[in-house]
């Protein structure tokens, strides 16, 4: 039996802060353009699934929301100077990559049980240049489990050079685009105990992430793209 989550009142408190200044420094180092806020769901438990490439894109995701997720991010930031700060102070809920983790899958079943939106990266790790990896099958896993339904994010020029061409005083551009949530069939939700449906509904929502992209965004995910096209 998983517990009820819920949020602290000193991270509620925090995440009020935090969230404006993040805000306020992205408008001011770059030109932040955010589209598709029209697909966020009004109420209710769903996962946000976005590509990593940078450290720029959870933030901007977490700022930008229009209500404060709860966010998975790799255990290692709450190693690191600065970032181990924001991440306690935020509330985020550390990932040890390349390992089973009940703990986590319990933790982040109760967040979407208890009605509260999650933010995952499927591709659990940062590409460092625009080209999606191929994803986890975690994303899948939970949104079956928790019956929820995923909203694909494409971020957009959160690259490993924006925080020093923003310091240079050239406010590059930085787009979050935010797509329809996706929610699968009954029997799609039938089939989650098996390894093969779940890489299936992995890659279904990847393809509609890479499709909110630039095809220099796409990577792995670029012939998935063309496939999908030609069968709509």
């Amino acid at each position: 039996m998983v517990d009820a989550y819920s949020v602290p009142t000193r991270i509620h408190l925090a995440r009020s802060i935090l969230r404006p200044i993040f805000r306020l420094v992205f408008h001011v180092l770059s030109r932040v353009r955010i589209t598709g806020l029209e697909n966020v769901p009004k109420r209710g438990a769903y996962l946000i699934a976005f590509n990593h490439v940078s450290i720029i894109d959870p933030p901007l995701v977490t700022a930008f929301w229009p209500v404060a997720p709860e966010v998975m991010g790799a255990a290692e930031v709450w190693q690191r100077p600065g970032q181990s700060l924001l991440a306690r102070w935020y509330g985020g809920i550390p990932v040890h990559r390349n390992q089973f983790d009940r703990q986590l899958i319990d933790t982040a079943l109760s967040v979407l049980w208890s009605g509260y939106p999650l933010v995952i990266a499927p591709e659990g790790e940062r590409s460092h240049t625009p080209g999606m990896q191929p994803a986890h099958r975690g994303v899948a896993f939970l949104m079956n489990k928790a019956n929820v339904p995923v909203v694909p994010v494409g971020v957009v020029g959160g690259t490993e050079d924006f925080l020093d061409r923003a310091l240079k005083g050239q406010r590059p551009e930085i787009e979050m685009r935010i797509g329809q949530p996706i929610v699968f069939s009954s029997a799609d939700k039938q089939l989650v105990s098996h390894r093969e449906a779940r890489q299936q509904n992995t890659d279904a929502v990847m393809t509609q992430i890479a499709a909110l992209l630039p095809p220099a965004y796409r990577g792995y995910y670029s012939s998935y793209v063309r496939e999908n096209r030609k069968t709509d």
